[in-house]
């Protein structure tokens, strides 16, 4: 056999054995990518049905939380008070809130997750605390203060700071409030924050810091164009209180 042949040969084995691996990697890799593929589609299909089944519940969360707010604002009237058929009523306050209660209650249970079900463990706090039931109230509304969602964060510590005043914990109410004064929520804006405040220390007696802090509001509190914001006016009605009606002109004495 001369040179040339064998040469040819050679290159035929190379191709053969080249074509083969080729073949070989094709077909490993092909398996890999059917299984990685199988992989992909399940996890979207996942995807998919989680968020399908998380708008599901937060559409059935968010309908018995309408529920839960229309018990909640039901008019109270008492027995001696006529009541146009088909209306419900409630005789008080506290019996509402106790019915409002136990739906909010079961929203937040059942949703947790949702929004709708956050918001719910919000007002559990509010009817506890309407019921007179002050530490089931600060136990929902701590919960509610600690949460990830600034907004509703702040609806809870602005609720827990009135709670602490009921209980006589002014020192706690004054941190949360200045806490809030320092923030950035919309739910509670700052300013809203250290109008209460002021009215804190107020109630204390504590003039002097209610008047600091209603002065500088009445003085920062301005738009783009240099016009006094709602936190403004209200500061400046708290530090000029109109004086009381007299009595009227030829009136008798």
């Amino acid at each position: 056999m001369d040179n040339a042949t064998k040469r040819q040969l050679k290159k035929q084995d190379q191709f053969v054995a080249l074509t083969g691996a080729g073949v070989h990697w094709a077909e490993e890799h092909r398996q890999k990518a059917i299984l990685y593929g199988i992989i992909a589609v399940v996890a979207i299909v996942a995807i998919v049905g989680s968020y399908s089944l998380y708008q599901s519940r937060s559409a059935a969360a968010a309908t018995e939380f309408g529920t839960a707010m229309q018990t909640y604002q039901t008019p109270l009237a008492n027995a001696a008070q006529p009541v146009p058929p088909g209306i419900k009523t409630f005789p008080n306050a506290k019996a509402r809130a106790a019915a409002a209660n136990a739906q909010f209650q079961q929203v937040a249970d059942h949703y947790s997750l949702t929004q709708s079900g956050r918001l719910a463990e919000y007002f559990v706090g509010l009817t506890y605390e309407d019921q007179g039931q002050t530490g089931p109230a600060q136990q929902a509304l701590e919960k509610v203060a600690s949460s990830w969602d600034n907004g509703l964060s702040s609806l809870g510590k602005d609720a827990l700071a009135d709670l602490y005043q009921q209980i006589g914990q002014n020192a706690k109410a004054i941190d949360i409030y200045n806490e809030l004064s320092k923030g950035k929520s919309t739910t509670v804006p700052p300013n809203l924050a250290k109008l209460q405040l002021a009215e804190l220390y107020q109630s204390q007696g504590n003039t002097d810091q209610a008047r600091q802090i209603l002065a500088l509001l009445k003085d920062k509190d301005k738009d783009a164009n240099g016009k006094p914001g709602a936190a403004a006016e209200i500061a400046t009605q708290k530090l000029n209180p109109a004086p009381a009606a007299g009595p009227a002109p030829g009136a008798a004495q």
